[in-house]
C-alpha cells in the first residue's frame, strides 16, 4: 500500500506539485525527507537548498517511476554527510543515500531485486559512467544518464559546463553505439 502512494504521488504529470498537495503523507511514509527540508547548501554549484534542488530533479525528469523514486531519494544521505569547511562538502553523500535508501525501501516492501537496483543507481548517481558499463548494460548506463542529467540541471545555471560537456560526451558514446536513438529525454535534455 506504501510504495503505491508513493508512486501515485511521484507519477503525478506534474510532480512537485503534487508533492506539495502530500507532503504530509510523503512524510509520515519517508520521515528521512525532512531532513532535507531547508538544509542549504552552501556551495557555489547549488542555488537552492536540498529539498528544493530534490523538487527541481524531479520536475525535470520523464514520468518513469524508477527514475523518479531515485531522485527524490538521490540526497537524503546529505543531511549526515556534510563537512562545513570553507564551503560546504557531502562526501559520501551517494553512499550514505543508498544505505538510508535500503532501510526505506525495506520498511515500505520493495522487493530483493527493486531495491538492489533503485539503491545501485543512488548509490551510482554521481558516479561517471564508464565504456565498460555502456558495453555492459546499456539500459542501465541509459537510466543513469537520465538521472544525471536530471541532477545537473537542478544545478546552478552558472556552473554546469564541466557537467554538460561530461554529459555531452556519454551521450554521444550511448548514440554512437545505438545510432539514431537519444539517451536523454528528448523534451527535457534536447541540447544533450
Amino acid at each position: 500500500m506504501e510504495k503505491e502512494t508513493i508512486y501515485h504521488i511521484l507519477m503525478n504529470d506534474d510532480v512537485v506539485t503534487s508533492i506539495h498537495n502530500h507532503l504530509n503523507t510523503l512524510l509520515v511514509l519517508i520521515p528521512e525527507l525532512s531532513d532535507m527540508i531547508g538544509l542549504e547548501y552552501n556551495h557555489p554549484h547549488h542555488h537552492l537548498d536540498v529539498w528544493n534542488h530534490t523538487l527541481l530533479t524531479l520536475k525535470n525528469a520523464p514520468k518513469d517511476a524508477e527514475i523518479r523514486l531515485v531522485l527524490l531519494l538521490h540526497d537524503i544521505g546529505k543531511p549526515h554527510s556534510y563537512q562545513d569547511e570553507e564551503i560546504r562538502h557531502f562526501r559520501g553523500h551517494p553512499k550514505i543515500s543508498a544505505q538510508i535508501a535500503l532501510q526505506i525501501l525495506k520498511r515500505l516492501h520493495f522487493n530483493p531485486d527493486e531495491i538492489k537496483r533503485l539503491c545501485y543507481l543512488i548509490e551510482q548517481h554521481d558516479s561517471p559512467i564508464t565504456e565498460e558499463e555502456i558495453k555492459n548494460d546499456e539500459e542501465l548506463a541509459r537510466t543513469k544518464i537520465i538521472i544525471q542529467c536530471c541532477d545537473t540541471l537542478a544545478h546552478n545555471p552558472s556552473k554546469l559546463e564541466k557537467r554538460i560537456t561530461y554529459l555531452l560526451s556519454i551521450n554521444g558514446k550511448l548514440n554512437h553505439k545505438n545510432e539514431g536513438r537519444k539517451s536523454c529525454h528528448q523534451k527535457k535534455y534536447k541540447n544533450l
